[in-house]
Protein backbone atom coordinates (compact mmCIF):
# COMPACT_ATOMS: atom_id res chain seq x y z
CA UNK A 1 0.00 0.00 0.00
CA UNK A 2 2.79 1.96 0.00
CA UNK A 3 2.46 3.10 -3.68
CA UNK A 4 -1.05 3.54 -3.80
CA UNK A 5 -2.25 5.33 -6.71
CA UNK A 6 -4.89 8.11 -6.77
CA UNK A 7 -7.38 5.59 -8.54
CA UNK A 8 -6.69 2.86 -6.07
CA UNK A 9 -7.60 5.47 -3.34
CA UNK A 10 -10.62 6.89 -4.90
CA UNK A 11 -11.96 3.88 -5.55
CA UNK A 12 -11.09 2.06 -2.23
CA UNK A 13 -13.14 4.62 -0.42
CA UNK A 14 -16.18 3.02 -1.46
CA UNK A 15 -15.58 0.55 0.98
CA UNK A 16 -14.44 2.75 3.71
CA UNK A 17 -17.83 3.61 5.46
CA UNK A 18 -16.67 5.82 8.40
CA UNK A 19 -15.59 8.93 6.88
CA UNK A 20 -16.59 12.39 6.25
CA UNK A 21 -14.00 13.59 3.55
CA UNK A 22 -15.88 13.59 0.23
CA UNK A 23 -13.89 11.85 -2.34
CA UNK A 24 -15.27 14.21 -4.88
CA UNK A 25 -13.12 17.35 -3.46
CA UNK A 26 -9.69 15.14 -4.76
CA UNK A 27 -8.33 17.27 -7.85
CA UNK A 28 -7.32 15.57 -10.74
CA UNK A 29 -3.31 14.77 -11.13
CA UNK A 30 -1.13 17.97 -11.16
CA UNK A 31 2.61 18.59 -11.28
CA UNK A 32 3.65 19.75 -8.30
CA UNK A 33 5.44 23.07 -7.87
CA UNK A 34 5.97 24.68 -4.16
CA UNK A 35 6.71 21.12 -2.71
CA UNK A 36 6.45 21.56 1.06
CA UNK A 37 9.32 19.27 3.07
CA UNK A 38 7.78 18.31 5.86
CA UNK A 39 9.03 16.79 9.22
CA UNK A 40 7.14 13.42 10.75
CA UNK A 41 7.97 12.28 14.02
CA UNK A 42 6.65 9.65 15.90
CA UNK A 43 6.45 7.86 19.34
CA UNK A 44 7.19 4.51 18.01
CA UNK A 45 9.91 2.84 16.10
CA UNK A 46 9.45 3.32 12.22
CA UNK A 47 9.88 -0.72 12.18
CA UNK A 48 7.46 -1.53 15.24
CA UNK A 49 4.45 -3.54 12.96
CA UNK A 50 1.41 -2.20 12.61
CA UNK A 51 1.86 1.21 14.44
CA UNK A 52 5.52 2.46 13.18
CA UNK A 53 4.80 0.79 9.28
CA UNK A 54 1.41 2.06 9.52
CA UNK A 55 2.63 5.43 10.10
CA UNK A 56 5.08 5.69 7.57
CA UNK A 57 2.83 4.05 5.27
CA UNK A 58 0.56 7.14 5.91
CA UNK A 59 3.06 9.34 5.01
CA UNK A 60 4.12 7.77 1.56
CA UNK A 61 0.36 7.88 0.83
CA UNK A 62 0.02 11.74 1.67
CA UNK A 63 3.30 11.62 -0.81
CA UNK A 64 1.67 10.10 -3.22
CA UNK A 65 -1.74 11.48 -3.29
CA UNK A 66 -0.18 14.93 -3.50
CA UNK A 67 1.54 14.09 -6.57
CA UNK A 68 4.98 15.33 -5.30
CA UNK A 69 3.76 18.87 -3.67
CA UNK A 70 4.07 16.86 -0.26
CA UNK A 71 7.51 15.06 0.70
CA UNK A 72 7.88 13.84 4.46
CA UNK A 73 10.83 12.92 6.34
CA UNK A 74 9.43 10.18 9.33
CA UNK A 75 11.55 9.53 12.47
CA UNK A 76 10.87 7.29 14.61
CA UNK A 77 11.13 7.76 18.34
CA UNK A 78 14.10 9.28 19.65
CA UNK A 79 15.42 10.20 16.28
CA UNK A 80 14.76 13.96 16.19
CA UNK A 81 12.81 14.11 19.52
CA UNK A 82 11.82 12.28 23.03
CA UNK A 83 9.02 9.17 21.83
CA UNK A 84 6.78 11.26 24.31
CA UNK A 85 7.57 14.77 22.91
CA UNK A 86 5.88 14.78 19.91
CA UNK A 87 2.92 17.13 20.51
CA UNK A 88 5.21 19.62 21.75
CA UNK A 89 7.44 18.75 18.69
CA UNK A 90 4.24 19.73 16.16
CA UNK A 91 2.69 22.19 18.59
CA UNK A 92 5.77 24.17 18.10
CA UNK A 93 6.54 23.84 14.66
CA UNK A 94 9.73 21.08 15.24
CA UNK A 95 8.13 18.85 13.39
CA UNK A 96 4.57 19.52 10.93
CA UNK A 97 3.26 15.92 11.66
CA UNK A 98 3.34 13.43 14.22
CA UNK A 99 2.01 9.96 14.55
CA UNK A 100 1.26 9.13 18.24
CA UNK A 101 -2.24 8.25 20.72
CA UNK A 102 -3.65 11.16 22.11
CA UNK A 103 -3.97 9.72 25.66
CA UNK A 104 -0.25 10.41 26.07
CA UNK A 105 -1.00 13.79 26.75
CA UNK A 106 -3.01 14.15 29.57
CA UNK A 107 -0.64 17.01 30.38
CA UNK A 108 -2.57 19.18 28.53
CA UNK A 109 -6.25 17.76 29.22
CA UNK A 110 -7.06 14.49 30.60
CA UNK A 111 -9.78 15.21 27.85
CA UNK A 112 -7.53 14.03 25.41
CA UNK A 113 -7.73 10.25 25.81
CA UNK A 114 -11.50 10.07 24.83
CA UNK A 115 -10.13 10.41 21.40
CA UNK A 116 -8.11 7.20 21.97
CA UNK A 117 -9.80 5.43 24.50
CA UNK A 118 -11.16 5.04 28.27
CA UNK A 119 -10.92 2.14 30.62
CA UNK A 120 -15.12 0.57 29.49
CA UNK A 121 -15.43 2.90 26.62
CA UNK A 122 -15.71 2.46 23.13
CA UNK A 123 -15.22 -0.16 20.53
CA UNK A 124 -13.31 0.83 17.45
CA UNK A 125 -16.72 0.77 15.21
CA UNK A 126 -18.07 3.04 18.00
CA UNK A 127 -15.18 4.94 18.40
CA UNK A 128 -15.18 5.51 14.63
CA UNK A 129 -19.15 6.60 14.79
CA UNK A 130 -18.49 9.27 17.48
CA UNK A 131 -15.64 10.76 15.91
CA UNK A 132 -16.68 10.98 12.33
CA UNK A 133 -20.23 11.32 12.39
CA UNK A 134 -21.72 11.36 16.36
CA UNK A 135 -19.81 14.77 16.80
CA UNK A 136 -16.95 13.41 18.11
CA UNK A 137 -14.21 14.99 15.45
CA UNK A 138 -15.37 18.81 16.43
CA UNK A 139 -14.61 18.89 19.81
CA UNK A 140 -11.20 17.02 19.40
CA UNK A 141 -10.71 20.14 17.18
CA UNK A 142 -11.69 22.54 19.85
CA UNK A 143 -9.63 20.94 22.06
CA UNK A 144 -6.27 20.94 20.35
CA UNK A 145 -7.09 24.53 18.91
CA UNK A 146 -5.34 26.38 21.96
CA UNK A 147 -2.20 24.49 20.88
CA UNK A 148 -1.62 25.25 17.31
CA UNK A 149 -2.67 21.52 16.64
CA UNK A 150 -5.15 19.73 14.46
CA UNK A 151 -5.53 16.08 14.38
CA UNK A 152 -6.92 13.21 12.60
CA UNK A 153 -7.81 9.72 13.05
CA UNK A 154 -5.21 7.34 11.60
CA UNK A 155 -5.27 3.81 12.65
CA UNK A 156 -6.84 2.01 15.40
CA UNK A 157 -5.27 -1.54 16.75
CA UNK A 158 -8.87 -2.90 17.97
CA UNK A 159 -10.11 -4.50 21.41
CA UNK A 160 -6.35 -5.03 23.43
CA UNK A 161 -4.82 -7.85 25.64
CA UNK A 162 -5.24 -6.43 29.23
CA UNK A 163 -1.42 -7.35 29.70
CA UNK A 164 1.60 -9.42 30.94
CA UNK A 165 1.71 -10.28 34.20
CA UNK A 166 4.79 -12.11 36.31
CA UNK A 167 2.43 -12.62 38.83
CA UNK A 168 -0.88 -14.48 39.18
CA UNK A 169 -3.97 -12.07 39.66
CA UNK A 170 -6.84 -14.26 41.57
CA UNK A 171 -8.76 -10.87 43.36
CA UNK A 172 -7.70 -7.39 42.85
CA UNK A 173 -5.99 -7.22 46.27
CA UNK A 174 -3.22 -8.71 43.93
CA UNK A 175 -2.81 -5.51 42.55
CA UNK A 176 -1.72 -3.63 44.88
CA UNK A 177 2.15 -2.86 45.09
CA UNK A 178 2.59 -3.65 41.22
CA UNK A 179 4.29 -1.69 38.74
CA UNK A 180 2.60 -1.69 35.59
CA UNK A 181 3.71 0.24 32.51
CA UNK A 182 -0.33 1.21 31.66
CA UNK A 183 -0.86 5.11 29.98
CA UNK A 184 -3.52 6.90 30.13
CA UNK A 185 -6.64 7.07 32.42
CA UNK A 186 -6.52 3.56 32.33
CA UNK A 187 -2.98 3.91 34.55
CA UNK A 188 -4.79 6.20 36.95
CA UNK A 189 -7.44 3.13 37.36
CA UNK A 190 -4.79 0.64 38.41
CA UNK A 191 -2.89 3.25 40.27
CA UNK A 192 -5.89 4.18 42.69
CA UNK A 193 -6.41 -0.01 42.89
CA UNK A 194 -3.36 0.28 44.94
CA UNK A 195 -0.97 -0.52 42.13
CA UNK A 196 2.18 1.80 40.39
CA UNK A 197 1.52 3.00 36.46
CA UNK A 198 4.36 3.46 34.72
CA UNK A 199 4.64 4.96 31.04
CA UNK A 200 7.37 3.58 29.29
CA UNK A 201 8.64 3.89 25.79
CA UNK A 202 7.64 0.94 23.62
CA UNK A 203 11.74 0.06 22.72
CA UNK A 204 12.12 -0.06 26.19
CA UNK A 205 9.39 -2.25 27.73
CA UNK A 206 11.59 -6.06 27.08
CA UNK A 207 14.53 -4.26 29.19
CA UNK A 208 12.36 -3.17 31.93
CA UNK A 209 10.37 -6.23 32.00
CA UNK A 210 13.41 -8.32 32.37
CA UNK A 211 15.20 -6.74 35.02
CA UNK A 212 12.20 -6.39 37.72
CA UNK A 213 11.59 -2.40 36.95
CA UNK A 214 8.19 -3.14 36.67
CA UNK A 215 6.20 -6.60 37.02
CA UNK A 216 4.02 -6.01 34.16
CA UNK A 217 2.82 -4.05 31.16
CA UNK A 218 0.25 -3.78 28.71
CA UNK A 219 1.24 -2.65 25.39
CA UNK A 220 -1.08 -3.45 22.18
CA UNK A 221 -1.95 -7.23 21.67
CA UNK A 222 -0.77 -10.32 19.88
CA UNK A 223 1.09 -8.88 17.25
CA UNK A 224 2.67 -6.72 18.57
CA UNK A 225 3.50 -8.52 21.83
CA UNK A 226 4.76 -11.56 19.68
CA UNK A 227 7.18 -8.88 17.51
CA UNK A 228 8.93 -7.67 20.99
CA UNK A 229 9.22 -11.12 22.84
CA UNK A 230 7.16 -10.35 26.01
CA UNK A 231 6.55 -13.79 26.06
CA UNK A 232 9.83 -14.31 27.23
CA UNK A 233 10.13 -12.13 30.31
CA UNK A 234 6.45 -12.62 31.17
CA UNK A 235 4.75 -16.01 33.14
CA UNK A 236 0.75 -14.65 32.71
CA UNK A 237 -0.98 -13.00 29.89
CA UNK A 238 -4.23 -11.69 30.71
CA UNK A 239 -7.24 -10.38 28.81
CA UNK A 240 -9.04 -8.60 27.59
CA UNK A 241 -8.28 -5.07 28.12
CA UNK A 242 -10.07 -2.96 30.62
CA UNK A 243 -8.44 0.16 29.62
CA UNK A 244 -8.72 -0.32 25.47
CA UNK A 245 -11.75 -1.56 23.82
CA UNK A 246 -10.63 0.35 20.40
CA UNK A 247 -8.27 2.81 20.81
CA UNK A 248 -7.62 5.93 18.21
CA UNK A 249 -4.23 7.17 17.07
CA UNK A 250 -3.92 10.23 15.48
CA UNK A 251 -1.83 12.44 12.79
CA UNK A 252 -0.93 15.59 14.75
CA UNK A 253 -0.58 18.49 12.47
CA UNK A 254 0.58 21.44 12.89
CA UNK A 255 -2.59 23.74 12.68
CA UNK A 256 -0.44 26.54 11.23
CA UNK A 257 0.93 24.43 8.27
CA UNK A 258 -2.27 22.12 7.40
CA UNK A 259 -4.13 26.20 7.07
CA UNK A 260 -1.21 27.06 4.43
CA UNK A 261 -2.19 24.10 2.44
CA UNK A 262 -4.38 24.55 -0.63
CA UNK A 263 -7.61 23.02 -0.17
CA UNK A 264 -7.23 19.97 -2.90
CA UNK A 265 -4.02 18.80 -0.42
CA UNK A 266 -5.79 19.69 2.80
CA UNK A 267 -8.23 16.96 1.17
CA UNK A 268 -5.34 14.44 0.45
CA UNK A 269 -4.10 14.66 4.17
CA UNK A 270 -7.85 13.73 5.49
CA UNK A 271 -8.23 10.77 2.89
CA UNK A 272 -4.86 9.29 3.20
CA UNK A 273 -5.97 9.22 7.11
CA UNK A 274 -9.27 8.50 7.06
CA UNK A 275 -7.69 5.17 4.68
CA UNK A 276 -4.92 4.40 7.33
CA UNK A 277 -7.21 4.37 9.79
CA UNK A 278 -9.37 1.70 8.37
CA UNK A 279 -6.46 -0.49 6.73
CA UNK A 280 -4.56 -0.58 10.03
CA UNK A 281 -7.32 -2.06 12.36
CA UNK A 282 -7.46 -4.49 9.08
CA UNK A 283 -4.17 -5.20 9.88
CA UNK A 284 -4.40 -5.67 13.81
CA UNK A 285 -7.00 -8.05 12.88
CA UNK A 286 -5.85 -10.58 11.10
CA UNK A 287 -1.79 -10.13 12.22
CA UNK A 288 -3.38 -10.62 16.11
CA UNK A 289 -5.52 -13.78 14.97
CA UNK A 290 -2.18 -15.15 13.76
CA UNK A 291 -0.13 -14.02 16.87
CA UNK A 292 -2.36 -15.74 19.14
CA UNK A 293 -2.10 -18.84 18.19
CA UNK A 294 1.31 -19.02 18.23
CA UNK A 295 1.65 -17.27 21.16
CA UNK A 296 -0.42 -19.95 22.84
CA UNK A 297 0.12 -23.09 20.43
CA UNK A 298 4.10 -22.65 19.69
CA UNK A 299 4.67 -20.83 22.99
CA UNK A 300 2.66 -22.45 25.01
CA UNK A 301 2.28 -19.09 26.79
CA UNK A 302 -0.82 -19.36 30.20
CA UNK A 303 -3.53 -16.79 28.62
CA UNK A 304 -5.92 -15.87 30.87
CA UNK A 305 -9.37 -13.84 31.15
CA UNK A 306 -9.30 -11.27 34.56
CA UNK A 307 -11.05 -13.24 37.04
CA UNK A 308 -14.31 -11.64 37.80
CA UNK A 309 -13.23 -9.75 40.63
CA UNK A 310 -10.41 -8.03 39.18
CA UNK A 311 -12.48 -6.98 36.05
CA UNK A 312 -15.33 -5.75 38.32
CA UNK A 313 -12.76 -3.64 40.29
CA UNK A 314 -11.35 -1.96 37.31
CA UNK A 315 -14.61 -0.93 36.02
CA UNK A 316 -15.71 0.37 39.02
CA UNK A 317 -13.06 2.70 40.20
CA UNK A 318 -13.22 3.71 36.11
CA UNK A 319 -15.97 5.56 36.82
CA UNK A 320 -15.04 7.58 39.47
CA UNK A 321 -11.83 8.71 37.32
CA UNK A 322 -13.67 8.97 34.31
CA UNK A 323 -16.39 10.80 36.04
CA UNK A 324 -13.75 13.50 37.24
CA UNK A 325 -12.61 14.50 34.17
CA UNK A 326 -15.75 16.56 33.46
CA UNK A 327 -15.44 18.48 36.54
CA UNK A 328 -12.05 19.78 35.44
CA UNK A 329 -13.29 22.22 32.62
CA UNK A 330 -15.77 22.90 29.93
CA UNK A 331 -14.73 21.40 27.12
CA UNK A 332 -13.72 18.52 29.10
CA UNK A 333 -17.66 18.40 30.35
CA UNK A 334 -18.97 18.96 27.10
CA UNK A 335 -16.10 15.82 26.04
CA UNK A 336 -17.61 13.56 28.44
CA UNK A 337 -21.17 14.26 28.14
CA UNK A 338 -21.00 13.46 24.06
CA UNK A 339 -18.68 10.57 24.40
CA UNK A 340 -21.28 8.78 27.24
CA UNK A 341 -24.25 9.80 25.53
CA UNK A 342 -23.35 8.43 22.48
CA UNK A 343 -21.85 5.10 24.66
CA UNK A 344 -25.18 5.10 26.06
CA UNK A 345 -27.57 4.50 22.71
CA UNK A 346 -24.67 1.89 21.28
CA UNK A 347 -25.02 -0.17 24.54
CA UNK A 348 -28.60 -0.23 24.06
CA UNK A 349 -28.67 -1.62 20.27
CA UNK A 350 -25.67 -4.04 20.85
CA UNK A 351 -27.22 -6.80 22.65
CA UNK A 352 -29.46 -7.41 19.07
CA UNK A 353 -26.52 -6.18 16.83
CA UNK A 354 -22.46 -7.21 17.04
CA UNK A 355 -23.26 -8.92 21.09
CA UNK A 356 -26.12 -10.48 20.58
CA UNK A 357 -24.42 -11.82 17.60
CA UNK A 358 -21.06 -12.97 18.76
CA UNK A 359 -22.83 -14.44 22.07
CA UNK A 360 -25.10 -16.46 19.70
CA UNK A 361 -21.72 -17.73 17.90
CA UNK A 362 -20.13 -18.38 20.36
CA UNK A 363 -23.22 -20.66 21.99
CA UNK A 364 -24.50 -22.35 19.00
CA UNK A 365 -22.01 -21.95 15.81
Amino acid sequence: MSNISRRDMILGLGALGATSVAVSALPSPAIAKNVRHWKMVLTWQKVLPGLGTGAVRLAKRIESLSDGAIKIDVYGGGELVPAMEVFDAVSQGTADLGHSAPYYWLNKSKATSFFCGVPGGLTVQEQNGWLYFGGGKKLWDELYAPFGVVAFPAGNTGCQMGGWFNKELRTASDIKGLKMRIPGLGGEVFTKLGGSAQVIPPQELFTAMQSGVIDALEWVGPWNDLSLGFHRVSKYYYGPAFQEGGPTLELLVNKQAFENLPKHLQQVVKVACATENELMTAQYYANNIRSFNILKNKHKVDIRRYPDDVMKAFFTMAKQVIASVAELGDIEKRVYDSYFAYRKKSMAMTPYTELGFLEARRRFG
